[in-house]
């Protein structure tokens, strides 16, 4: 395989990805929880933890708006597949495993967006297979314990609770997020968050990692990927999620999943 597939899912709230490719990814965030394995090669790529490196047979994880980019080391590419868990499947299986009497995470996060481990490198490859359809034998049953025991091993206990992101920030970032279309300025997110522009573009990205516009283009590209898996015609998308253009779309929708909208809405259809 080249490129990238995007295999159905036996469940709704999860989506998979195989991919081959020596491609580069920009900074990003994703909207879900990620769970991969590297198949071959190897990567490296920024997290909310610093730089990362995977090779083949590591597991790789990311949270929710988890800034991160992800680039080839060596010339021969790598491959890998993924699982994206919306948090309700995350949380649902959260509160079981902490039903036993200690807490998955505190934060509900991961917290290693690497983990070297065979034992979880099998696990996964069973829960990928389960979710695909790829394994004739599997079923909801090898799924479920199969997720059980990965997010029991990846949420670890004793996290300490997420710092506070201030008022005015959260505030401005509620904003954009309620309406990512909408023609924001700096000046008017700075007076929604009670701070000056400058005072507001440092703290917003400190606090979320990325510039405000940085983050507005990301949730506009969240969007316009829902509306294509929802039917949406690419240029309805696009003026949808408020891109001036097609064009402007496809450019970050490619450097933030690595395939052009039309390729990502054949793989769906």
């Amino acid at each position: 395989m080249s490129g990238f597939r995007l295999p159905r899912c036996q469940r709704a709230g999860v989506e998979a990805v195989e991919a081959d490719t020596a491609l580069a990814f920009g900074r990003h965030t994703h909207e879900q929880f990620g769970i991969g394995l590297i198949e071959r090669g190897a990567q490296k790529s920024t997290s909310g933890r610093g730089m990362v490196e995977a090779g083949a047979g590591d597991i790789i994880t990311v949270n929710p708006g988890e800034v991160h980019d992800g680039a080839p080391i060596g010339d021969g590419g790598r491959a890998w597949r993924m699982l994206y868990l919306d948090p309700a499947i995350v949380g649902e299986c959260a509160a079981d495993i902490g039903a036993e009497g200690r807490a998955a995470s505190s934060a509900g996060e991961f917290i290693h967006p690497a983990v070297v481990d065979g034992r979880l490198a099998r696990l996964f490859r069973e829960l990928f297979r389960a979710m695909t359809g790829g394994d004739a034998d599997a079923g909801a049953l090898q799924a479920d314990q199969a997720l059980l025991l990965l997010l029991d091993a990846l949420l670890q206990p004793g996290r300490a609770p997420a710092r506070q992101v201030p008022g005015g920030i959260a505030s401005a970032r509620a904003w954009i997020d309620d309406d990512p279309a909408a023609p924001l300025t700096l000046d008017a997110l700075a007076k929604e968050a009670g701070l000056s522009r400058y005072q507001f573009l440092r703290g917003f990205a400190r606090e979320t990692g990325l510039t405000p516009h940085a983050y507005l283009m990301q949730r506009r590209i969240h969007r316009a990927r829902r509306l294509i898996a929802g039917g949406a015609r690419l240029a309805d998308a696009a003026a949808a999620s408020g891109f001036c253009d097609q064009s402007h779309m496809t450019r970050l929708f490619v450097r933030s999943f690595g395939m052009a909208p039309g390729s990502y809405a054949r793989a769906l259809a």
